[in-house]
């Protein structure tokens, strides 16, 4: 039978102090624009729920989904960029 605390030692070795580390903070700095891209589109599509979408409500959807994939576009082109391909194949 094993018991409890015996393991406790082992669970609570390094204490976590509950920050995000430097490297934590610069990959959110470098996801804002894509977040905010996305609390975007989230916000148009709420506001389509309880009635129907109007020609505005299309077109502030549509435009938020562009603003969404141009973001990712964005995020991708920065982290692919900076890694460099063995063999010097791009």
């Amino acid at each position: 039978m094993k018991f409890i605390a015996a393991l406790q030692a082992v669970v609570t070795a390094v204490p976590f102090d509950g920050e995000p580390s430097d490297a934590e903070l610069d990959a959110i700095e470098t996801e804002m624009p894509l977040m905010l891209a996305e609390v975007d589109l989230l916000d148009a599509q709420i506001m389509t729920i309880d009635r129907p979408a109007t020609e505005l409500d299309t077109r502030r959807v549509r435009r938020a989904r562009n603003r969404v994939l141009a973001a990712r576009r964005d995020l991708r082109n920065r982290t692919t960029g900076s890694m460099s391909v063995p063999g010097g194949a791009a």
